[in-house]
């Protein structure tokens, strides 16, 4: 009987067609993957001109709250050396006192040596603990009344002469950590603006003067706010005036008043005298470059400029920013009148002098001068009034 089962050599044909289509895609897939493998990875993308602007305020910002720091410490550090120096003149003059006193109790011991005499001098001399030997009835009653004295003065001096040494060694280490410090902050300043640099040297002619063009943006809003606090300020005095001419009608023996300003921010002539100064001080720095950690004459950083404009007026401030907003008034930004510190950021790393309607001359930043500027190019922390 003849099979019915259909020969195997006819489906082997047709099945094999699929099987090299799979093969070939899956060759290609292998292909395009092992060739994005090794292909270069790609650049990352080049960050926008607002980024860089950002980043580099960033910096310039972290470079001004380093200097504070570097101007701090190095105040530290100098105050530091003059009480080491101090200490150790000290020392040496309570070490030549001791000295003395050690030679005139060696005359003693050397005459009660000369008479065969057991030497009491020489044996407190000798002594582990002079003040037990000293607590002795029998040793006081010997001494004649200069050799008392001279004893007293040994001691005085040797106790002396060791608190004066320890201080004085307690004075170095502080002076050493102080020093350390000033090294890590200079460190971290010159960090901070060299990165700053490294941004704006890879940029292009065509992307700094559209940097440039962003930073004028900037100053022109900024402009405006003052405008519109000059504005204010302006129609506040305008109106104390009135009031004080319609007071002085209704009350005219009553005299007229010496203040100037608005609410509660008004200022005596002994301020506004103070101030004229301050400001007559701080026009004649303008065009001089901002270096970190300067005092002039020559270049200021912020707070250096208002320490020495405030001089200039006879009142002495701190070094620092975060020393400078302590002293005085706080008044409203309102209320600002010239001569006023101006401070800036959450961090208060960064100062001003007011000059009215809304601007500030200061000290702004690295590669800057010193020049006007509206107060609210950056953030305003405070307003501080010193005298």
């Amino acid at each position: 009987m003849a099979s019915h089962r259909k020969p195997r050599g006819r489906t082997a044909g047709p099945r094999t067609a699929p099987v090299v289509g799979i093969t070939t895609a899956a060759l290609t897939s292998i292909a395009l993957l092992s060739q994005s493998a090794t292909a270069a990875p790609s650049a990352p993308p080049k960050p926008s001109l607002e980024e860089v602007q950002k980043k580099v305020d960033t910096l310039y910002h972290q470079a001004g709250v380093a200097t504070e720091k570097y101007n701090a410490a190095k105040e530290r550090t100098t105050k530091q050396q003059k009480r080491v120096g101090d200490l150790l003149d000290d020392v040496a003059q309570r070490t030549e006192k001791l000295n003395k006193a050690r030679q005139e109790l060696g005359t003693f011991a050397a005459a009660q040596y000369r008479t065969g005499a057991v030497s009491d001098t020489a044996t407190l001399l000798l002594a582990d603990d002079a003040q037990d030997y000293f607590d002795q009835d029998q040793l006081m009653s010997r001494l004649t009344s200069r050799q008392k004295k001279a004893v007293d003065d040994y001691q005085t001096e040797q106790a002396a002469t060791t608190k004066k040494r320890t201080e004085a060694a307690k004075s170095l280490e502080t002076l050493t950590t102080s020093q350390a410090t000033l090294r890590s902050t200079k460190r971290d300043v010159q960090q901070k603006l060299g990165d700053a640099r490294e941004l704006l040297s890879k940029l292009t002619a065509e992307e700094k003067a559209r940097l440039a063009a962003i930073e004028k943006k900037k100053q022109e809003a900024a402009r405006k706010k003052a405008e519109e606090l000059a504005r204010q300020q302006a129609e506040a005095e305008a109106k104390r005036k009135a009031a004080e001419e319609a007071r002085q009608k209704e009350n005219p023996d009553t005299g007229s008043g010496s203040g100037t300003g608005t609410g509660s921010g008004s200022t005596g002539s002994g301020y506004a005298a103070k101030a004229a100064k301050v400001i007559d001080f701080a026009e004649s720095q303008m065009g001089k470059p901002y270096v970190w950690g300067a005092t002039g004459p020559d270049s200021y950083d912020c707070s250096g400029l208002t320490q020495a404009a405030w001089k200039a007026a006879g009142i002495s401030l701190p070094r620092t920013t975060w020393d400078q907003v302590k002293v005085g008034t706080t008044v409203t930004t309102a209320n600002a009148q010239p001569g006023d510190l101006v401070f800036f950021y959450d961090d208060i790393s960064h100062v001003g002098i007011y000059i009215g309607d809304g601007k500030m001359i200061h000290a702004p930043k690295p590669g800057a001068n010193v020049r006007v500027e509206s107060i609210y190019y950056m953030p305003i922390h405070s307003v501080v009034r010193p005298a």
